[in-house]
């Protein structure tokens, strides 16, 4: 079988992780929410520990949304830097600054 050229890999697709991931972490709280007055039936029948998994999950959704939020951040600010770089101007605390 002959070898094919291999095709440039397409960009990656960009998406709202921020919104995605506070939707998530919203769901995990009202999930939460909805369980706590079951706490006692639930105990009884042996799912105890799903309002506590329901509310890690919400908690583990804020620093997700951290995350997402910092590396949203991060990609704007290079994004600018490159923008800035491209037209050649000077700007203090820049890629074109010299540190001597």
């Amino acid at each position: 079988m002959p070898k094919t050229a291999l095709r440039p890999s397409p960009p990656p697709l960009e998406a709202n992780d921020v919104a995605i991931v506070g939707g998530g972490t919203a769901l995990w709280f009202v999930a939460f929410l909805v369980l706590l007055p079951f706490k006692g039936t639930l105990e009884q029948h042996g799912h105890g520990t799903w309002p506590w998994i329901c509310l890690s999950g919400g908690l583990l959704g804020l620093i997700g949304l951290w995350y997402c939020r910092a590396r949203r951040d991060a990609i704007r600010r290079a994004r600018a830097a490159e923008a800035g770089a491209g037209t050649g101007a000077d700007t203090p605390g820049g890629p074109a600054t010299r540190l001597d």
